[in-house]
């Protein structure tokens, strides 16, 4: 009888906070623990991240932070990680992704436990059972939009082509004048910012539900997953008009909240 190999099993993408801008009550900032086989990322480190973390795992198995941009709800929790790796980390130096300028923000810049990388567009990176793509978006101060892609035992075989399903997407935040299609076809999930309602849109570099779901049906993503969404707009008027857009029902993220992928 032939051995017939186990599929793999799911990646799962916890979500660590999602308020867009500031924390609501008991809430925290943007932050995500990717989990891949045997490789753990943290994506953005908003505050109130590093806790909630800590609910769901022990920090030292994060082999890498990627990091989004410079607002500080999207990275202050670096700092506290920075800190607890001096502490209890046994050793150990963490690599951290970001996009230029983002370092020189940090009291830890010069930190022996903390291996700063630049990230930049177009630029492939492999962290473990990972391969991470950056994308500009339509945001301000240098923001990297960022596609993740299962290699080696976790994805495809050696010189098989990737199963495109199994494919993670996440806007960081942006504007409108950006696709999610710039990084490629054939992306399962879609962690899209969401900030505010149609009837504020254009008011700042941000996506409403309706541009994030319209965005999505585009680039025919599989499943759509709102973030970022401010704590004074309501999810459930959030996700009509994304659900409308999208043409199918939108998901939204919540702390906690666990997304296979």
């Amino acid at each position: 009888m032939l051995d017939v190999p186990e599929p793999p099993g799911p990646n799962t993408l916890t979500v660590l906070g999602c308020d867009g801008g500031y924390a609501g009550p008991g809430g925290a900032g943007s932050g995500y623990l990717v989990e891949c086989g045997p490789t753990t990322i943290w994506v953005d480190a908003g505050p109130g991240t590093f806790a909630n973390l800590q609910q769901v795992c022990d920090p030292g198995i994060v082999d890498a932070v990627v990091l989004s941009h410079e607002h500080p709800d999207h990275w202050s929790d670096i700092e506290s990680f920075a800190v607890w790796l001096m502490q209890a980390g046994r050793g150990r130096v963490v690599s951290v992704h970001a996009p230029p300028g983002l370092r020189a923000r940090s009291y830890f810049a010069e930190s022996p436990v903390l291996d700063w990388r630049e990230t930049a567009p177009a630029r492939d990176l492999t962290i473990g059972t990972l391969t991470c793509r950056f994308v500009a978006t339509d945001h301000g101060p240098p923001t990297h939009g960022l596609r993740l892609d299962p290699t080696g035992p976790a994805g495809a075989a050696a010189g098989e082509a990737p199963d495109l399903t199994r494919s993670l997407a996440y806007s960081a935040d942006s504007g409108p004048d950006w696709s999610v299609a710039e990084l490629g076809l054939g992306i399962g999930t879609f962690l899209c910012e969401a900030t505010y309602l149609a009837d504020q849109e254009g008011t700042n570099r941000h996506l409403s539900g309706r541009q994030a779901g319209s965005m999505a049906a585009a680039a025919r993503v599989g499943r759509l997953v709102l973030t970022h969404r401010s704590p004074t707009v309501s999810a459930d008027a959030l996700a009509a008009e994304a659900d409308v857009a999208f043409g199918r029902p939108v998901l939204q993220a919540a702390i906690g909240r666990v997304f296979e992928w």
